[in-house]
């Protein structure tokens, strides 16, 4: 019998709704304030995306903090609360395995950022700008 392969071309179906259900629960938990914690407290915190592994056992949150002030703080807060926020997620999400958590920064932010700024360059307007001559050919026929 031939071996089948796969072309992985991103998460499962299942994967995004599992991460979507867990982003959700994580962002009520700190919406709520229910963790002691000074650092997530006074932060206000935003999680664009979750990413599950395809085992489901770990999910890769990754969030920003609004402004993008305290960062570090924020991430580090978030790992010493690990725990509480996994036995939370638990709770909300009825899954056979509660999964790990994992915390990083978003950069899409950063990246939006940056290609703006590329965009709004002298150079790519140069680029696009249509010439003169160009729209009053076009107009006298």
């Amino acid at each position: 019998m031939a071996k089948r392969f796969e072309q992985t071309t991103g998460p499962s179906q299942r994967q995004q709704r599992v991460a979507e259900l867990i982003r959700h629960a994580l962002a009520e938990v700190l919406s709520r304030g229910d963790l002691q914690d000074d650092a997530l407290t006074r932060n206000v915190i935003t999680i664009p995306e979750v990413r599950m592994s395809p085992d489901l056992k770990l999910a890769t949150a990754y969030i920003m903090p609004l402004g993008g002030r305290d960062e570090e703080a924020v991430l580090k807060a978030l790992d010493r609360n690990r725990k509480v926020l996994r036995q939370e997620v638990a709770r909300r999400v009825n899954l056979k395995f509660a999964p790990d958590l994992r915390f990083r920064r978003d950069e899409s932010f950063d990246e939006a950022a940056r290609i703006d700024a590329l965009l709004r360059s002298e150079r790519v307007a140069r680029d696009t700008a249509k010439p003169a001559s160009d729209t009053s050919e076009d107009d006298s026929e």
